[in-house]
C-alpha cells in the first residue's frame, strides 16, 4: 500500500516525499484511512513507529474545508504528557501545514512557559496540542473553549491516563462534548486504557502492532574499550573522523553533561547539554535546532531522553553506561527507528565492564568490542 493509494491529498503526498516518508509504516496503513473516515481509533504501537503522523496527516485532511466558527474554540485538541511532547507534535503539524490549499493554524500550550503570549497566540486556532494543566489553566481564563472540538487525541495515552493525570483528565473530559472523534495512541496496552476504551471510545479500530520491546535488530552495536582519562579525545575523534552530523550523547548527570559538551565546544565541536537544570524555553530551542540538523551534538542525561524523538537519528554514544539494562535499551532505542537503521557506540573503561556483560545478558547479544590504546 502506497500514500497515493489511501486517498491523501497531493499536497501532503509532496509534503512526504520532502521528508523522505518512502512508504506507510503498518500503524499508518491501517490508522490513517480509519481517521479520514471519522472512525475512533485505538493504537497500539511502540515509539518511534509513526504514530505521531498516522494520526496528523488524516486530521489536517478532515479540516480542511472547516472554518473556524467561533474565535477560541478550537476544532482538534491533542494532549499529552510533557512539554517537549507538545512542541514535537506541533512542529509535525507545521510541516504538514504548510503546503495545504487552507491554512490551519495549529498551537501548542505548556506549563513552564509565561502563559500570556499563549493567551494571545490562542486567537483562530484550529488545532491545539496541550499539556492538561496549562490547558485547564486557559479554560479557566475563557483563553480557550473546548465545546466545539471534534476530534480528541491522546498522545501517549498510557502517561495521559495514569493516577498523576487522573484529575486533571476528569476535568477535561467534563468539559469536552459528547459527540466528537477520539483518538488513543500508546506504546503499551495498560489496564487504564483498556478501561477507557470502554468508556468513552465508540465501536473503535483497535490497532496493535506487534513487536518486542527489546526489538533492537536495527540498531549496530559497538563498544570502545578505554581509560577514562582517554573517554574525551576517543569521543572527538569518532565525531570527527567519521564525519557525524548529528549525534545524541548520553551521560550519568547534568554536571558531566555540561563538561562533555564544553570539552567539544571548546574543540570545535558544535555541541550543547540539555537536562533539567535548563528553562524550559532552553531546552525547547536546543531540541528544535538539534532535530532539524542546526545543532551537531546533543549531550543528554536520561531524565529527559523521552523528550527526544528524531525519526532517522544516525548515532546514539554512551559516554558512561546507565544504571539498568533497561535504560540502555532505552538509550540506544532512539536511534533505529521507524524501520531506520541507526549505531549506538559505547565507551567503557574498565571498572564498566561487568556491568556492561550484565547488559549483554539482557540483550541477548555479544556487542563487538574495540580496544583503544590505555585501556588495561
Amino acid at each position: 500500500m502506497s500514500f497515493t493509494s489511501m486517498g491523501i491529498s497531493p499536497s501532503i503526498i509532496h509534503t512526504l516525499k520532502t521528508q523522505n516518508y518512502k512508504n506507510p509504516y503498518p500503524i499508518q496503513k491501517e490508522a490513517i484511512p480509519a481517521i479520514l473516515n471519522k472512525e475512533d481509533v485505538l493504537g497500539i504501537a511502540k515509539t518511534g513507529s509513526g504514530k505521531t503522523a498516522s494520526y496528523v496527516i488524516p486530521v489536517l485532511m478532515n479540516l480542511q474545508g472547516q472554518s473556524i466558527k467561533k474565535n477560541r474554540h478550537v476544532n482538534v485538541l491533542v494532549l499529552v504528557p510533557t512539554r517537549e511532547l507538545a512542541v514535537q507534535v506541533n512542529d509535525v503539524f507545521k510541516i504538514f501545514e504548510e503546503t495545504l490549499p487552507e491554512k490551519i493554524k495549529t498551537l501548542a500550550v505548556f506549563g513552564g512557559a509565561s502563559i500570556n503570549p499563549q493567551m494571545k497566540a490562542l486567537v483562530n486556532v484550529n488545532i491545539l496540542v496541550a499539556t492538561p494543566g496549562r490547558l485547564l489553566e486557559l479554560v479557566e481564563l475563557n483563553a480557550v473553549h473546548l465545546s466545539e472540538v471534534q476530534t480528541l487525541v491522546l498522545d501517549e495515552a498510557d502517561k495521559m491516563l495514569n493516577a498523576g493525570f487522573k484529575k486533571e483528565m476528569d476535568r477535561i473530559f467534563e468539559i469536552l462534548p459528547a459527540a466528537r472523534q477520539n483518538l488513543l495512541f500508546s506504546a503499551t496496552l495498560n489496564d487504564d486504557i483498556a478501561s477507557m476504551k470502554q468508556l468513552f471510545l465508540h465501536d473503535p479500530l483497535v490497532i496493535k502492532i506487534e513487536s518486542e520491546e527489546d526489538d533492537i535488530e536495527l540498531i549496530d552495536q559497538v563498544a570502545y574499550m578505554v581509560s577514562e582519562e582517554k573517554k574525551g579525545p576517543l569521543l572527538r575523534h569518532l565525531i570527527n573522523s567519521r564525519e557525524m552530523k548529528q549525534v545524541l550523547i548520553f551521560t550519568s548527570s547534568a554536571a558531566r553533561a555540561d563538561r562533555v559538551a564544553d570539552k567539544l565546544r571548546k574543540n570545535g565541536i558544535d555541541a550543547k547539554a540539555i537536562h533539567r537544570k535548563k528553562t524550559q524555553g532552553v531546552r525547547t530551542d536546543l531540541l528544535t535546532k538539534f532535530k532539524y540538523g542546526k545543532l551537531r551534538v546533543l549531550v543528554a542525561t536520561d531524565l529527559l531522553s523521552r523528550g527526544i524523538d528524531i525519526e532517522f537519528l544516525p548515532y546514539v554514544i554512551n559516554y558512561e553506561l546507565p544504571r539498568s539494562p533497561k535504560t540502555y535499551i532505552h538509550r540506544i532505542g532512539r536511534t533505529g527507528r521507524a524501520e531506520a537503521t541507526g549505531e549506538a557506540i559505547s565507551l567503557i573503561t574498565p571498572e564498566e565492564e561487568h556491568h556492561f556483560r550484565v547488559i549483554e545478558n539482557k540483550i541477548k547479544k555479544r556487542i563487538e568490542r574495540i580496544k583503544i590504546d590505555g585501556y588495561s
